[in-house]
């Protein structure tokens, strides 16, 4: 492995999870002004898909899965970065990116 390839793994890795996910393009997009309608969008999908299906297994697993991008919309929360070590509140995210 070449020494310039080997000195960015070391810096990535003394960097937090969490913090390197709320730098990504994908943190930055869910954090930001088209993320809350987005994570309501596909909370509300998940969970029409689930009633749809409700009898079966699936059904109640996307149930109980909207949940997770029901709440994160609606309170602006980041349950990705919470899981990571990082803040929860969308607000802190966006002022530490």
């Amino acid at each position: 492995m070449p020494l310039h390839q080997d000195a960015r793994a070391q810096d990535r890795r003394s960097v937090p999870a969490a913090q390197r996910f709320n730098r990504s393009s994908f943190g930055r997009f869910v954090n930001g002004a088209w993320g809350r309608p987005f994570r309501l969008v596909a909370g509300s999908a998940f969970l029409v898909a689930g009633l749809v299906t409700l009898p079966s297994a699936l059904g109640i697993v996307l149930v109980a899965w909207s949940v997770l991008p029901l709440s994160a919309g609606s309170f602006d929360v980041c349950w990705i970065s919470a899981a990571l070590g990082g803040p929860l509140s969308g607000r802190r995210i966006r002022a530490e990116q």
